[in-house]
């Protein structure tokens, strides 16, 4: 059986996924850390881990391979309202 190979659109998608996946399960491990300083290493990979995902997410859309339409104002001013009632 013969595969092609990726674009490289897919490849920077499937990058994203995983990173997505990989930021998870390290918020999971930071959550249920009972150790503080293990529970700072894995902060700090967290954070490295949430730049990565942003770099990535930042190249694909320059790329103009995953579009983000802008909320509309009126949107945002009623989440906002709907929130600020909770504090």
């Amino acid at each position: 059986m013969t595969t092609l190979p990726m674009k490289d659109q897919e490849m920077m998608q499937d990058v994203l996924a995983s990173q997505k996946q990989v930021t998870g399960v390290y918020n999971t491990f930071t959550n249920e850390c009972s150790n503080p300083t293990i529970r700072e290493d894995f902060l700090s990979i967290l954070q490295e881990e949430h730049q990565m995902q942003a770099d990535v997410f930042c190249e694909i859309q320059k790329r103009g391979w995953y579009n983000v339409a802008p909320a509309e104002q009126q949107k945002i001013s009623q989440t906002r309202q709907k929130y600020q009632g909770m504090l």
